[in-house]
């Protein structure tokens, strides 16, 4: 039986992962009383009785929870950006490469990925470990995800009875392009400048698309739909959890399709020199709680 600790239950990841485990009949949860919950010191001993323990806190106090542990050997994965560029901890997405699956399985800290980084890293990473485009290339992304991705504000205010009508249509933000994720798509890429990147949350609860647009005149390797296709195929073959379609395999592409899943499908569209990439999975699913409970899993062994 492995023990896991949620540290930060009460947020929407955490009840989610919180509600995912208790069903499983491997898994003891353990909890502190209420009072405790906020005691960054109980937090730090309970964690000194599990198996593993799952940060789903702010950074701030992610970041004073590992202060607490003081170096113990604990098993930590966590859900926020704090550890996200942290050399001491792995990276929390198995498929990148066998490297990444081998490094979530043999370390004690991992961080999980951030939702949008997901989508981008995993269209990204390929191309530029095959080399067909370069670090420096100029990049833009555009992804566009459900308002649960906000968290509990967010989803109180978009639920709200008497909600700002400005709600009703997609949004864009962190327009000043100092976006969270911007940090570990850089980094896990390899990438010498930031992308880029429009983030635009819409009227769905959960589901998430990711899109970077490619022109083979900026590739070192040229390549078209079918060979964009054929390169994802091959990097992410036998991994179920990573589907990759046929190029433009819908006239209209939703963001929601895959929402309480946790697959990500990967497609490329267009034709000739024009053309966009995507990523398609839940933002709760293969972009938060479906991640972090198969990296859980790669570290405890299963």
């Amino acid at each position: 039986m492995t023990k896991v600790f949620i540290n930060g239950s009460s947020g929407t990841t955490g009840l989610r992962i919180r509600d995912r485990l208790q069903k499983r009949a491997n898994i003891t949860l353990l909890s502190l009383p209420e009072a405790q919950r906020k005691d960054v010191a109980a937090q730090a001993a309970l964690a000194g009785q599990a198996d593993i323990t799952i940060l789903c806190l702010p950074d701030d106090a992610s970041c004073a929870f590992m202060d607490a542990l003081g170096g113990a050997p604990c098993k930590v994965l966590d859900t926020s950006t704090a550890f996200r560029t942290d050399d001491r901890f792995a990276y929390g997405f198995p498929e990148l490469s066998k490297q990444h699956e081998e490094a979530i399985r043999n370390s004690g800290l991992v961080a999980n990925t951030g939702c949008h980084a997901a989508g981008a890293i995993a269209l990204l990473y390929p191309l530029l470990t095959a080399g067909v485009i370069a670090a420096d290339m100029p990049l833009s992304i555009t992804s566009i995800t459900g308002y649960s991705g906000g968290g509990k504000k967010m989803i109180a205010d978009y639920e709200a009875d008497n909600r700002d009508t400005a709600l009703d249509s997609p949004r864009a933000y962190a327009v000043t392009q100092a976006h969270k994720h911007l940090p570990e798509i850089v980094k896990v890429c390899g990438l010498t400048q930031p992308p880029i990147f429009q983030p635009i949350v819409a009227d769905f609860y959960n589901g998430m698309l990711v899109g970077i647009p490619l022109h083979p005149s900026l590739m070192r390797t040229p390549l078209e739909v079918d060979g964009l296709t054929a390169l994802y195929r091959a990097h992410f073959a036998n991994r179920p959890m990573i589907r990759v379609l046929d190029a433009n395999p819908e006239p209209l592409i939703a963001a929601n399709t895959l929402a309480d899943s946790d697959v990500m499908e990967i497609f490329a569209t267009g034709a000739g020199d024009r053309m966009i990439v995507y990523a398609r999975f839940d933002n709760l699913g293969k972009g938060a709680c479906g991640m972090a409970i198969q990296n859980m899993d790669l570290m405890i062994g299963r």
